[in-house]
């Protein structure tokens, strides 16, 4: 037991080490929902100063969520991304502004080619500030377009699942499907004429 002491405390240290700097990276947590979650995945990975994007399900009740659950929408989650980012490189407005960017905010029916409240466009605020921001970023869409009505939710966050492992980096591990799938959706298209 005397042996295993010194061994025991040093492991003991290298955990506390470890957890402190994870702790102490300064990294925020931000998620949001845009329809399909490998698309809104793909989009916030070519962010400068994103350090991480999980796809998966936020916003429902349940305690647990699949994806055959959510995309038949029998439970309330939508299919949202978790993005991980190092504030001092990149702002949360700038998120915002790439979440706007990347969606139709006039569609309240879902997204592009996917239909269903599980699909839909939401910011999710984790405290005031962001909430503030959030409100403030939908003001200044709306103003600009005042004929339209934006029909992006801005909720509370709520539990974030991660999706299965074969969603994860779905545009990088199947470029094809992606490439398919997202011409296939008008995606693209339907962003340039939101852009005029």
């Amino acid at each position: 037991m005397k042996t295993m002491f010194p061994a025991l405390l040093g492991l003991a240290a290298s955990l506390f080490l470890i957890s402190t700097a994870h702790a102490d990276t300064g990294l925020k947590k931000a998620s949001f929902a845009m329809g399909c979650f490998w698309c809104a995945e793909h989009d916030f990975q070519k962010v400068e100063g994103v350090a991480d994007v999980v796809s998966g399900y936020e916003g429902g009740s349940r305690e647990t969520a699949t994806y055959d659950q959510v995309s038949k929408g029998t439970t309330d989650h939508y299919e949202a991304v978790e993005v991980t980012y190092d504030p001092a490189k990149v702002s949360y407005d700038k998120l915002l502004q790439v979440f706007w960017d990347n969606i139709d905010p006039f569609d309240g029916e879902g997204q592009f080619c996917d239909k269903g409240k599980q699909y839909s466009a939401v910011i999710f605020v984790g405290d005031k500030s962001e909430r503030e921001a959030a409100e403030k970023s939908l003001a200044a869409l709306q103003g600009r377009h005042p004929g339209q009505q934006v029909k992006v939710r801005i909720e509370e966050a709520r539990p974030f699942y991660a999706a299965e492992a074969k969603h994860q980096d779905f545009a990088d591990n199947n470029k094809m499907h992606y490439r398919l799938y997202r011409a296939g959706c008008n995606r693209d298209e339907r962003l340039e004429e939101l852009k005029k």
